[in-house]
This record gives structure tokens, C-alpha cells and sequence, in this order.
């Protein structure tokens, strides 16, 4: 983390950086920070894949399902047949009996 930090500071609101602390948060289980983060990376490079994927798996873990589905559903368009990205969505699917 100590890298990120100083990078934050060398270069604020990088997406690269960001999108990294918010994977890096979400493996800490610091879920909303993570959240914050991600959301911030959305607003400055929309519709980016990866920001996407973990952004609405980290929404599941607060069982905000539609908004996960939402983003992973963005995440299958932008990158078909992601196998990490189907399996997340399949157990929202499944949670909100979308069989």
C-alpha cells in the first residue's frame, strides 16, 4: 500500500492507480473504500472493464445485487465469455432467482 499511497500523491486521480487500490482494498476486505475508489475510476474512464468486474463484485459482498448486475452485465458486454465475470454474475443471477 505504501506504493500506492506515494503514487497518489505523485499523480492524483490516476485510473491505473486507482483501479489498483480498489483491487488491492477489496482483497483487504476494506469493501467500501474499495467502492469509493472504483467509483471514482468509473467517473473519470468510464465503461472500463476491469473497474467494472470488481466493482460489482465488491457490490455483492453488500448484497446491492441489481447494481452488481448491473456492472457485470456492462463487464460481459465489453469483454464476452470473461470466465471470472460469468461466474460472479451467475450467483447474482442465482441469489435474485434469475435462473
Amino acid at each position: 500500500m505504501k506504493d500506492f499511497n506515494k503514487v497518489d500523491v505523485l499523480d492524483q486521480n490516476n485510473g491505473f492507480t486507482l483501479r489498483s487500490y480498489g483491487d488491492v482494498k477489496k482483497l483487504l476486505e476494506d469493501y467500501q473504500r474499495a467502492l469509493e475508489d472504483l467509483h471514482t475510476v468509473d467517473v473519470l474512464e468510464t465503461n472500463d472493464a476491469f473497474t467494472l468486474r470488481i466493482r460489482g463484485n465488491v457490490k455483492t459482498v453488500f448484497k446491492d445485487y441489481q447494481r452488481a448486475l448491473k456492472d457485470l452485465d456492462q463487464t460481459d458486454v465489453l469483454e464476452p465469455n470473461d470466465a471470472f465475470t460469468l461466474r460472479v454474475r451467475g450467483d447474482v443471477k442465482r441469489v435474485l432467482k434469475d435462473y
